[in-house]
Formats: structure tokens, C-alpha cells, sequence
């Protein structure tokens, strides 16, 4: 059994500095606890490289911006905050998490413009994120829940809030034996997944769902530009729930997830191809240049 992540030995990062694991803590009236005014990022270490660190760190400033604060560190201190952290707690291949939050103050309602933002960092060893799917493909549940309308949510943010709906749906896909669950989007196109992204394969093209409202993630991104560079064609469009059917072959991105192949979406099977096995191993040499 893993230990309780507020349990553990090493350090994480608040503030400015570093502080032992235990200590890590804020109070009860923290804003972000009750209003979820809050913005992460989730980020691997690989050969002690953060893949696409950068981006991930200037992600985390734009993701509060989109919500209404400002991150009191610039672009280059988070990097250094995130080194501080790998080196800190003996890390080369890890996962960091990055966050950042209204904290408790003089407002204690809806509006929190007078409480300070605060920041911390903490990286752990982490594994595969759904287990042996990496070899037999994941099983996925199809969610009842779907992605707001972007005229309701920030949705290009990766904030705390966004994710309630996610892990509701992920705890109903495990009851029923499943890793994760499919979402669609507020018009009934097919999303994602409660943390990834997903892509099909049907003769030799690859389709992916459009994200005019859900987080583009930075996996997301990199899949596509290796895929374009082995010349395949890919169309990033609305896609209907019908379509699952005549899919070939299903894979899930994220930074958690890496490339993840997809056996099974509700009724839906696919098969573990080689496009998909392609990918997944490029990505992993990719990652680790």
C-alpha cells in the first residue's frame, strides 16, 4: 500500500522555500478549499528533465490569469522552484506538481481579491497512471457527466474546480471495474477523458476531438506534431458518440497517462495496434532525449 501523500518523508517547496513534507500545510479557511480558486499543472521528470517544463510553467500562469489572480513568481522562478524541488527530495524520474491558490486572509466570502496567492511544489515517484494498460489497453466507462460550455467555465485553465465532474465520473467508471471514463462535451461530441486525452485510428487516419472546450493538453500537442512528421493525416474535429463504433484503434495522452492504448470504451472494443504501439514508443524515446 502507497504511503498517504501527507505522510511522507522529503521536502516541497512553498513560497519561496523549501520546507520538510509534513510541515506542508495550510489553514482550515484557506480560500482555494471552499472556492476552489486554485490552478495546477502536472508535469514528469525524466533522466532528471522535466518534459516541456517551460510550458507547463508559463500553462500555470495563464491558468491563473484565466481565473483571476496573479502568480507573484515569474515564469523563470517556478522553473527553478521546480528544480529545487527534483534536487531536493534525490528525484531524476518523477512526477512534480505544481500549485497555486488564494489563500486564507481578510476575505472569507465569493470575493478573495485581498487574500494572498500563495505557490508550492512537490514531486514524487510515480508510476504508470492506469497500471498494466499500458500493454493491454485500458477500459474505459462513458461518463454522464460532460464538459461545460466554455461560455460557463475558463475551460482552456487547468483549475482545481474544472476537475470535480472528472472525479466523479472516475469513481463511477472503478465500480465498474473500469480505469476511466469517457466524457462528451455539453453538445454530446465526444470530449475526453477525466484527465487525458483521446485520439482513434480508422484506416490509417487519426482523429481527435476538437478542444474548443476542454484543456489542449501539452501531450495532446506533442502527439499531434509527431504524428504529422510520420505523415499521417489527422483531423481534429467534432466527433459523435455513433462514430466510436467504426474506430479501428483508441489511445488516451497526458502527462499522467503518457500514451496510454484504449482496449475498450463501454460496448466499444479496440484493438492494441501499431500506430498506436508506434506513438507510444516514440513518445517514450521522445521524452527522454
Amino acid at each position: 500500500m502507497s504511503l498517504p501523500y501527507d505522510d511522507r518523508d522529503g521536502k516541497i517547496w512553498m513560497d519561496g522555500t523549501l520546507v520538510e513534507w509534513r510541515d506542508a500545510k495550510v489553514h482550515i479557511l484557506t480560500h482555494a478549499l471552499h472556492y476552489a480558486s486554485s490552478v495546477f499543472e502536472g508535469e514528469r521528470a525524466y533522466g532528471g528533465k522535466i518534459f516541456e517544463s517551460r510550458r507547463h510553467s508559463e500553462r500555470l500562469r495563464k491558468s491563473a490569469e484565466l481565473i483571476d489572480f496573479e502568480i507573484p513568481y515569474s515564469v523563470d522562478e517556478i522553473e527553478a522552484a521546480k528544480r529545487a524541488t527534483l534536487d531536493a527530495n534525490g528525484l531524476t524520474d518523477g512526477y512534480v506538481r505544481a500549485i497555486a491558490w488564494r489563500g486564507a486572509g481578510p476575505d472569507m466570502g465569493v470575493a478573495s481579491a485581498r487574500n494572498p496567492v500563495r505557490m508550492a511544489v512537490a514531486a514524487w515517484e510515480w508510476g504508470a497512471y492506469y497500471g498494466d494498460a499500458k500493454m493491454k489497453g485500458a477500459k474505459l466507462d462513458l461518463s454522464k457527466w460532460k464538459r461545460p460550455s466554455p461560455e460557463t467555465i475558463p475551460s482552456a485553465a487547468k483549475a482545481a474546480g474544472l476537475y470535480m465532474i472528472c472525479s466523479m465520473s472516475k469513481h463511477a467508471a472503478e465500480v465498474k471495474g473500469c480505469s476511466d471514463a469517457l466524457m462528451m462535451d455539453y453538445r454530446g461530441y465526444v470530449a475526453e477523458a477525466t484527465g487525458a486525452n483521446v485520439f482513434f485510428v480508422k484506416e490509417g487516419e487519426v482523429h481527435t476531438p476538437l478542444p474548443d472546450c476542454f484543456l489542449n493538453g501539452i501531450t495532446r500537442q506533442t502527439v499531434l506534431g509527431m504524428l504529422r512528421e510520420r505523415g499521417v493525416t489527422v483531423h481534429e474535429r467534432h466527433i459523435e458518440p455513433a462514430e466510436l463504433e467504426g474506430f479501428e484503434q483508441c489511445w488516451l495522452t497526458g502527462t499522467a497517462a503518457e500514451v496510454t492504448p484504449v482496449g475498450r470504451i463501454g460496448e466499444f472494443s479496440f484493438e492494441v495496434g501499431q500506430l498506436t504501439r508506434d506513438i507510444a514508443l516514440g513518445y517514450e524515446e521522445l521524452v527522454r532525449r
